[in-house]
């Protein structure tokens, strides 16, 4: 049992390498340069090694065979003019002939191997016997031996193996040929030639050949691997110098050495972010512009609305005093004043978000409270439209670090724009809270918007539909605003709609400033998406806020 769990590791860490192999593949420009060389060099030696090592195998056997043919020729030749020469005539003169003929077959031939057989059928008494029957034994294929005694002029080879010292095989042939002894008939000769010297040969040459091939491969992959670094490097650097002017370094450049393409590459790169560095420096400049017009603006109309309205209030108390259009002008020029004083304050409130000059004012907040609060505030509105607000809060009783403030506007913001494209349906506000977060939605079952819509609800001054008219004297900045607030605080503003099933708009907020994986306890897509209105049940309204918070406490 120790033995397998200590090889678990082991054997995992080589699962392992496959994977880590394919992702170093996938991200090292570098290492799939320097393995296709590699992978392609490999082949090409194989290819070339194996065509050179049958090349050499095929030279030295042919020239191995050659030799062995004319050392045999000459021996068969040798053997016959001894043969002939000879007045031999009975048994024991015709041993000693063998004999000596033998024994010029081996000084001629080079070989020790050689064997001969007496060929012709007929019987008699004086020929001399068979020789190297155990030598041959087994070796000389019944082919070869039929072959050379049809043809009593030819000469016949085959290759064969015969077994050396240790046991093994040593490539060879054996070469066959006829000779005729006098008053015996024709004998065929046999002479054997061993190519182990020739196999060894070949066996050294391929074994430098592979280590020369091993030897390459590696300077190969070496020099590729420098020239790859070499080349590479100069991409390396623009990969870091482009990731640090996307961080923020508009000063970093790549350095140019040289007249060749990749002095062309930095130039060029270099030349790219000295205009790109201009172009923002040049927005940076304009939008400080913006912001600063936009709040001296601002400022400047603070004064003339500031008496407009003093002016407009002594009007409109006096009203009733003024003739029917004449009142109706005085209750119209209060309610544009009120309007224009909330753009003034939204287009303040927007510059100070444009010039990062926002502070908040943090306090422990109860949500449900607060937005109970906004109810009551929005109810009016909300009943003048045909809409009914409803407070459904399961969760969110515990307090939460925000400034209550620019929370107080997110929500109040949100119901305006749901009483406005509400239709008159009913409205329903939600709180709900987990461990790290505490979330509010708003649902409105009217109008909807499509995807490209919802993409643009959040922008400066946009409306869905620009010819409807804004019913409740909104300035188009409120949803841009509760974004920017919602971000301040380290939270998250989102929204789904679909035509004709209404919207809704999830706030969600962290608890505490230091919390790191925020997960919204609402769901941003309803249950009811084809739905036309709340259920009637299970509702809590914002006049039994003051019960709910006693019955439940919980996140």
């Amino acid at each position: 049992m120790t033995e397998a769990h200590a090889a678990t590791p082991f054997a995992g860490s080589w699962r392992e390498q496959p994977r880590r192999l394919a992702a170093l593949w996938r991200r090292s420009l570098q290492f799939r340069t320097v393995a296709i060389t590699l992978a392609l060099s490999s082949l090409a030696i194989f290819v070339i090694g194996l065509y050179i090592s049958f090349s050499v195998a095929s030279n030295l056997f042919q020239n191995q065979l050659d030799e062995s043919l004319g050392a045999s020729n000459n021996a068969t030749t040798a053997a016959q003019r001894i043969l002939n020469s000879s007045d031999a005539s009975d048994r024991a003169s015709l041993q000693t002939l063998m004999s000596s003929t033998a024994r010029t077959v081996q000084s001629v031939s080079g070989s020790t191997v050689f064997a001969y057989f007496r060929i012709d059928d007929e019987p008699s008494r004086n020929a001399p016997p068979d020789r190297g029957a155990r030598v041959l034994n087994g070796v000389i294929t019944p082919e070869l031996m039929q072959r050379v005694a049809d043809n009593p002029e030819g000469q016949f080879w085959q290759s064969v193996a015969f077994e050396n010292e240790a046991g093994g095989d040593d490539p060879g042939v054996v070469v066959g040929s006829t000779i005729t002894v006098p008053q015996a008939g024709r004998y065929g000769l046999y002479i054997g030639y061993n190519f182990a010297d020739a196999q060894q040969t070949l066996a050294f040459m391929q074994t430098v050949g592979t280590i020369g091939a091993v030897a390459l491969l590696a300077l190969l992959s070496a020099i590729t691997l420098l020239v790859v670094r070499w080349v590479i490097e100069p991409i390396r650097s623009a990969a870091a110098t482009s990731r640090r002017l996307a961080a923020g370094d508009l000063g970093v450049r790549m350095p140019s050495k040289g007249e060749d393409e990749l002095a062309t590459l930095a130039a060029s790169f270099n030349g790219m972010a000295d205009s790109l560095q201009a172009r923002i420096r040049e927005l940076a400049e304009l939008s400080v512009m913006q912001q600063r017009f936009v709040s001296d603006v601002s400022h400047e109309l603070r004064t003339p609305l500031t008496t407009i309205r003093l002016a407009g209030d002594v009007l409109y108390g006096q009203r009733g005093d003024f003739a029917g259009p004449t009142s109706r002008t005085v209750e119209l020029l209060h309610t544009q004043t009120d309007r224009f004083e909330t753009l003034l304050g939204d287009l303040l409130e927007i510059s100070r978000y444009d010039a990062g000059s926002v502070e908040l004012t943090t306090q422990p907040t109860n949500l449900v409270h607060l937005a109970g609060d906004a109810i009551e505030s929005m109810h009016e509105l909300a009943r003048e439209h045909g809409s009914e607000l409803r407070l459904v809060a399961p969760g969110g009783h515990l307090d939460a670090d925000v400034d209550p403030r620019r929370i107080r506007r997110i929500v109040r913001n949100l119901l305006g724009n749901a009483i406005e494209h509400g239709e008159g349906k009913p409205i329903v506000v939600a709180v709900d809270s987990n461990e790290s977060a505490v979330a509010l939605s708003v649902r409105d079952y009217g109008l909807g918007m499509t995807e490209a819509e919802s993409a643009r609800v959040f922008d400066r001054f946009w409306r869905a539909d620009p010819s409807r008219t804004r019913t409740i004297g909104g300035t188009g900045l409120g949803l841009a605003i509760s974004l920017e607030d919602a971000v301040a605080h380290g939270g998250v503003l989102d929204v789904w709609s679909k035509p004709g099933a209404g919207s809704v708009f999830r706030l969600t907020l962290p608890r505490t400033r230091d919390a790191e994986a925020v997960v919204s306890p609402l769901p941003l897509e309803p249950d009811d998406v084809d739905a036309t209105g709340p259920p009637p049940t299970g509702v809590v309204t914002a006049v039994d806020l003051d019960a709910s918070d006693g019955g439940r406490h919980g996140a």
